[in-house]
């Protein structure tokens, strides 16, 4: 416990508590309707994608830019996306099979332009791989800042628009037949999760961002039956995985922050496939084993009365 409070207290801490639970905050909030719509490999996917976009920014402008990173990540998922839409539209491939496709070609393309950055003149390549696995530590203050204001417009986007995203993840059709724009939503919302993959490179890197969307969306299904509910409790354990992370990395100095919150995430996750209420193991064990008592008492009721029966005749 004195970790934690001397955790608290350490102002380089303090900026990757706050970048981590803002990082899961949101992820965990838009990962609920990619979760909902099928799309648990769209995260991946343009995670994967962002690395040409991160390669291409720094060899253009030949500083390491955050800024600079985040914006050529952005342009290379939104690519990706349209990538994966033309494949879909215009050839019998499926979408996941499309993703698979996008996934490797960028990210192949991704290490083959970080290789030739690590052999070229560059005289600031170095630490560019870090956002192969990600690199929390080095998260400062303009870094959450940026965090920061993408988690605040992610779910007040998600907040005023919860009942056209809702329509859109159960039943496109129908909200398509009340007259909402579905082609505009679905780009939005896409456009929303490219942002939470990109912000999220940094602390966890590009191999497991794709963590930070799907898993506490799925934890959080075993709780509730209920949207809403669900949409918060995704971003509580998104948020709590971060705190949980920082706090266990600032304990040894070996431990990556990005990975071990992904690991809590996963622990939490654990915990809700067991223990959860309706969903969980631990609910269907004991439902069956209430519902075959129950059966039993049945037959035992029946084959009283049927004996009675005989003894009266």
């Amino acid at each position: 416990m004195e970790s934690f409070w001397s955790m608290l207290t350490d102002p380089n801490a303090q900026w990757i508590l706050l970048g981590c639970m803002l990082l899961g905050l949101c992820s965990g909030v838009i990962g609920c309707f990619a979760y909902l719509r099928k799309q648990s490999l769209m995260g991946d996917t343009l995670a994967h994608a962002a690395l040409p976009g991160i390669c291409i920014a720094f060899m253009l402008s030949g500083t390491k830019s955050i800024g600079l990173f985040l914006v050529g990540a952005g342009i290379a998922g939104l690519l990706a996306t349209f990538g994966i839409g033309w494949i879909t539209r215009y050839s019998r491939i499926k979408s996941d099979a499309a993703m698979g496709i996008v996934l490797s070609s960028f990210f192949g393309l991704g290490i083959v332009l970080l290789t030739q950055i690590q052999h070229s003149n560059y005289g600031n390549q170095s630490g560019l791989d870090k956002f192969l696995f990600g690199q929390a530590a080095s998260m400062i203050g303009s870094d959450v800042t940026i965090m920061l204001i993408v988690s605040l417009v992610i779910v007040a986007a998600c907040t005023l628009l919860f009942k056209e995203f809702k329509l859109l993840s159960f039943d496109p059709g129908f909200a398509k037949g009340l007259g909402f724009p579905i082609a505009l939503l679905d780009q939005l919302l896409m456009f929303f999760i490219v942002v939470s993959v990109v912000i999220g490179i940094q602390a966890v890197g590009v191999v497991l961002v794709a963590a930070l969307l799907i898993t506490p969306a799925v934890s959080a299904r075993y709780w509730t039956d209920r949207l809403g509910v669900m949409v918060l409790l995704s971003g509580l354990f998104g948020a709590l995985s971060g705190v949980v992370g920082t706090w266990l990395s600032s304990t040894t100095v070996s431990l990556p922050t990005g990975p071990v919150s992904v690991l809590a995430q996963t622990l939490l996750f654990g915990l809700s496939l067991l223990l959860g209420p309706r969903r969980g193991l631990l609910a269907k064990r004991l439902t069956h084993r209430k519902a075959k008592l129950v059966l039993q008492e049945e037959q035992r009721m029946r084959a009283t009365v049927s004996g009675k029966g005989g003894v009266d005749a």
